[in-house]
C-alpha cells in the first residue's frame, strides 16, 4: 500500500518547445498543487525508467511526442507494465497511447470521426475535398503533417499503412473537452480557426457532452486525464479530431481560478483512488 503521502514521479519535458503552449509554465503550476497531497519529483521522460521503482506511481504529463524517443518510450512501457509500476495515466489506453489506429478504428464502428483511410485502395471512401491531409499514424504534435492537392493523393499513400489521409474539413472552430476520469472538467474552444491554441472558456450543450462522453466511454480508463479535441462542422455538428490520453496539454491558464482549483481538486482525488486501488 502506498504511504500516507504517496510519492510521485511526474515525468514532463519541461523545456520541450511546444507551438503555443508552454510545457514547463503548465507543469510547473499543476506539480506545486499536487505538492499539498503527495511527495513529488519531476523527471525527463528518458529518465523515468531508472527512477520509477523508487515511486509509489509515475503521472506521465507533458512529456513531449514519444516519436522522439520511440525505443526508450517502449522499454519505460515494457519494464512498467513487467514490474506492475503504477502509470497515470494507465497503459491501457486505446487512444493517441497506442498512436491513431483508433481513428480508423472508430471510424468502421460508425463513430462521428473525420473521415480516415490509411490505404490507397481505401481512397474511395474519403468524401472529395480541394485539399487532403497526410500525417503519421504514429505522429504527434503535428509533426511529418502536409496537406496536398486532390490530385497529388494517390500518390501519398503508401504501402505499408503508416499514413493517414484525411480530407481537410471546413470547420467553424475546434472545441476541446477535458475529462478526470470519467468526469467532465471543463471546454475551451478556439473561436478562431487558424489560432489553435488562443483558447477561450466554452459552455458545452449536452450534446456536445453526449458526444465528447462516447470516446471517453470507449476508450474504457477508469482512471486518468482526457481530452476530447473535435471540430465544428459548417453544419454545426462535431467530428472527432484526437482523444489524447497520453500526455494531454490542458491549457489551465486559459481557466480562472476556480476552474484551476476545480481541476486540481478532481486530479487529487483520482489520483488517491488510483493508488489506493
Amino acid at each position: 500500500m502506498p504511504a500516507a503521502r504517496p510519492r510521485l514521479l511526474y515525468v514532463t519535458d519541461l523545456a520541450y518547445p511546444a507551438r503555443g503552449r508552454r510545457y514547463g509554465d503548465e507543469d510547473a503550476f499543476l506539480s506545486s498543487r499536487l505538492r499539498a497531497d503527495f511527495d513529488l519529483a519531476l523527471c525527463h521522460p528518458l529518465d523515468a525508467t531508472a527512477l520509477m521503482h523508487a515511486f509509489d506511481g509515475v503521472v506521465v504529463r507533458n512529456s513531449g511526442p514519444v516519436m522522439g524517443y520511440r525505443a526508450q518510450y517502449e522499454a519505460f512501457r515494457e519494464h512498467a507494465l513487467r514490474d506492475g509500476v503504477r502509470v497515470y495515466n494507465p497503459l491501457t489506453g486505446r487512444a493517441d497511447m497506442a498512436g491513431k489506429q483508433y481513428l480508423l478504428d472508430l471510424g468502421a464502428e460508425g463513430f462521428p470521426v473525420i473521415p480516415t483511410v490509411d490505404r490507397a485502395e481505401d481512397l474511395h471512401r474519403l468524401p472529395e475535398a480541394e485539399r487532403y491531409v497526410v500525417k503519421p499514424k504514429l505522429g504527434a504534435d503535428s509533426t511529418g503533417l502536409r496537406v496536398v492537392a486532390a490530385d497529388a493523393l494517390p500518390a501519398a499513400a503508401v504501402a505499408d499503412g503508416s499514413l493517414l489521409l484525411q480530407p481537410c474539413v471546413d470547420f467553424v472552430h475546434e472545441v476541446s473537452f477535458y475529462y478526470v476520469d470519467h468526469d467532465f472538467q471543463y471546454a475551451l474552444y478556439a473561436p478562431r480557426s487558424d489560432r489553435r491554441w488562443e483558447l477561450e472558456p466554452y459552455r458545452p450543450t449536452v450534446r456536445d457532452l453526449e458526444f465528447a462522453h462516447r470516446f471517453v466511454d470507449w476508450n474504457g480508463l477508469a482512471h486518468g486525464i482526457q481530452r476530447v479535441d473535435a471540430c465544428r462542422t459548417r453544419d454545426g455538428e462535431l467530428l472527432l479530431v484526437e482523444l489524447e490520453d497520453l500526455n494531454p496539454y490542458l491549457s489551465l491558464d486559459a481557466l480562472d481560478e476556480d476552474g484551476q482549483d476545480s481541476f486540481v481538486a478532481a486530479t487529487t482525488r483520482s489520483l488517491r483512488h488510483f493508488l489506493a486501488h
